[in-house]
């Protein structure tokens, strides 16, 4: 009985939804959801930025952090009906299942990746939990591609040993990727 009612609570609520998409036709998708749900439609796709050395030019390249998923949030993604309106909108390979259940642990990754976003909407270091003694690889800077360990975390500093050659970073300056 208190399922019940648990489960019926959280029918006014709005939902999340995650969509596998075409990359191709990731606009096309965007429109046919605004066409179909209206504009108070929310599309996220978390994203981060890695600069790569490429015949001695340096190349920016945004990267998907979920690949060619994304989060749609819209108050009538919670009805099956909707759904099935949706499952043939063009772009959309099909909408993953298990997200009515699991919007506590969606909403929690959306808001930390929002809150490790910069000043230009792609998620900063923060995102990435730091651990002693693990392998990291540098996706910016002059270290791109570069495998490192950290040895101590300060307030603002990483003590990073890459080979033998111990130095320090600014935790801001550089993204890296845990290994």
């Amino acid at each position: 009985m208190s399922l019940k009612k648990n489960y019926q609570g959280e029918t006014n609520r709005i939902m999340w939804s995650i969509l596998k998409f075409d990359k191709k036709k990731l606009s096309l998708l965007q429109k046919d959801l605004k066409k179909k749900l209206g504009e108070d439609i929310k599309i996220y796709i978390p994203k981060f930025r890695i600069q790569k050395y490429k015949n001695n030019k340096l190349i920016t390249k945004e990267i998907n952090l979920l690949g060619d998923y994304l989060f749609c949030f819209h108050r009538n993604l919670k009805l099956k009906n909707t759904i099935n309106s949706l499952k043939f909108s063009r772009g959309l390979k099909y909408f993953l299942t298990g997200f009515v259940e699991s919007q506590n642990d969606i909403e929690k990754f959306v808001t930390k990746c929002k809150t490790s976003e910069c000043k230009e909407g792609f998620l900063s270091i923060n995102f990435f939990e730091l651990d002693l003694k693990r392998d990291y690889k540098f996706s910016t800077g002059p270290f791109t591609d570069k495998i490192f360990q950290i040895i101590n975390l300060q307030k603002n500093k990483i003590n990073i040993l890459i080979g033998n050659i111990k130095t320090t970073i600014k935790e801001k300056e550089f993204l890296f990727t845990p290994i």
